[in-house]
Parts: C-alpha cells; structure tokens; sequence
C-alpha cells in the first residue's frame, strides 16, 4: 500500500509554485496525499490538488510571462491595496470551474487571517474560490475580503504553516513545505527566465519589475514603505513558521529559499516546479534513508 501523506502547504507568493514540483515528486516517489491544508499560496495549490486539477492550472500557469501577469493585475485605487486580486480568479474559472471544498477528492482546508478579531478562519466547506481568495488576501497589496462583519487577509499573517489544520489519518505521515527557508545558494536556472523574457515589450517588463523592487526588502539601509513593511512581515512570518514546524514536528520537511523568487513572479514557472521537485527529491531521501526504508 502507498505511503499516505498529509500535506501542509505555506504561504510565500509566487515561490508557492515550487509545491507543484513538490506534489508531483511525491507522487512520483509512491507516496499518497490523503489530506492537505494551506495558507495563501499553498490553500491555491493545495485546493487544485485536493480537486485533482493540478495538471490543468500547471498546464496554465507554465505560459504566463511578464505581460500576461501584468494583464492578470486588477489594480484598484482602494485604500486598502493595490490590487483587487479578481481578475486572475475569473480566468482560472474559465478552466477550472469553482467546487465545494466539502465535495473535493480528499479533505483541504484553507486559512485565512480575522484581521478585525485577530484569529484564523478556516475554511473546510464552501466555495473553493471564495476561500483562497481571502487566504491570498497579502495586506497591503491585494484587497481585503469583506466576509459576515469583518475582513478576511492572507492566512499567513496568522498561520504561515496550517499544521494544526490538515485532517490526519492513521499511519499517515505529516510533511511540510516552508517557502521561507534559508537563502539559495545560488540563483535559479537564468536560461530558463532569460528564454521566458525573449519578445517582452520593455515597458511592461519594467513596470512589473519594479512592482517586485517595491515591495521587496531592497536596500536594507534605505527601505521605503513598501519594503519595510515586506522585511517587517518577512521576519515575523518566518518566526512564525518555524516555531510551528518546531512544535508539530513533521517526519518531512521541505525548505524552499525564501529569496527564490519575489511576490508576483509567477513568470518563472518551470524553474519554481523544478526547484520544487529537486527539494522533494533531497527531503524525500533523507526521510527513507533515516527510517531505513531504501
């Protein structure tokens, strides 16, 4: 029988795509996802996967580049964000419609963060867009979700790693993806993004990399708003996820570099699912190599 896995997926942007390559390693390897929870980022993927259409949104998700990301943005003039964050939902709907959490293949939950009350709402039932859209909710850049009487924001402000919220079985194993763990060593595959960036019009490939430098931690002797807050959330959000893999202790655990990508470069698909795949491939190792399983 297959080793039964439940799956905890963190939040970190576009670096959430690297669960892909994740997933699809597991998997690979003979291993079964029987249960999966997230926070922004991985309540997306993990959702996708728990409703088997991972394949799809991949397919997907490897032909965007600068502009279309660019187009995908439904920037607002709102106090509070940058982005109304419904435009890339309504084109995912065009090939994936929206599925009751409760009717998926295996038991998902998504996390968002009670900004108002200051607790986690999860969400185990109900609308699977509903749901990662305010797990998504990053404050500051993408607009609250107003939801009964109060507004919903990224899960990860909260719970960056939702162990305590993944449905468990006996004789699973728990395994856990961090998006914040320590810089790369070295950059990733600059073929690959270099063959991506070919016929971009300049001005959007510009606009779309200062988006990234604006809410990046830049100059840390002169961080700007944007960056200060980003650095600010960074540090507590990385505390945060690491006193929960601390405390829980899963039998995996599969570090992806925080600095290996910024928030919306969503551009470098292949590289982020290979990043995914070749961390899996290492974690997967160690864990059979330590319970003698090779």
């Amino acid at each position: 029988m297959k080793q039964k896995v439940a799956l905890v997926l963190s939040s970190g942007g576009s670096k959430g795509l690297a669960h892909i390559g994740i997933i699809n390693e597991l998997e690979k390897q003979g291993f079964e996802i029987s249960s999966v929870s997230g926070s922004s980022i991985g309540s997306v993927i993990g959702g996708l996967c728990a409703m088997d259409k991972l394949p799809e949104y991949t397919e997907w998700v490897k032909t965007l580049n600068k502009r279309i990301v660019w187009d995908l943005m439904d920037f607002t003039l709102s106090s509070n964000g940058l982005i109304k964050g419904e435009k890339v939902f309504d084109k995912m709907k065009t090939f994936i419609p929206d599925m009751l959490i409760e009717d998926m293949n295996i038991p998902f939950s998504a996390i968002a963060t009670d900004i108002i009350n200051e607790k986690e709402v999860v969400f185990s039932a109900g609308s699977f867009y509903e749901a990662i859209r305010a797990s998504v909710a990053i404050p500051s850049l993408i607009t609250p979700v107003k939801y009964k009487e109060t507004l919903l924001v990224d899960g990860g402000v909260l719970n960056p790693v939702p162990i305590e919220y993944v449905a468990r079985e006996n004789n699973d194993i728990l395994v856990v993806v961090n998006l914040y763990g320590n810089k790369m060593n070295a950059i990733i595959n600059p073929k690959i993004i270099m063959e991506k960036q070919e016929g971009y019009n300049g001005a959007i490939n510009d606009f779309v990399n200062g988006i990234n430098k604006f809410i990046s931690s830049g100059d840390e002797k002169r961080l700007g708003y944007f960056s200060l807050l980003n650095a600010s959330t960074y540090a507590m959000v990385h505390k945060l996820a690491k006193e929960n893999i601390k405390k829980h202790q899963p039998d995996i655990v599969i570090n992806i570099p925080f600095d290996s990508a910024s928030t919306f470069d969503f551009y470098k698909a292949d590289a982020l699912i290979k990043l995914g795949e070749n961390a899996a491939k290492v974690a997967i190792y160690e864990y059979l190599t330590k319970n003698d399983k090779l």
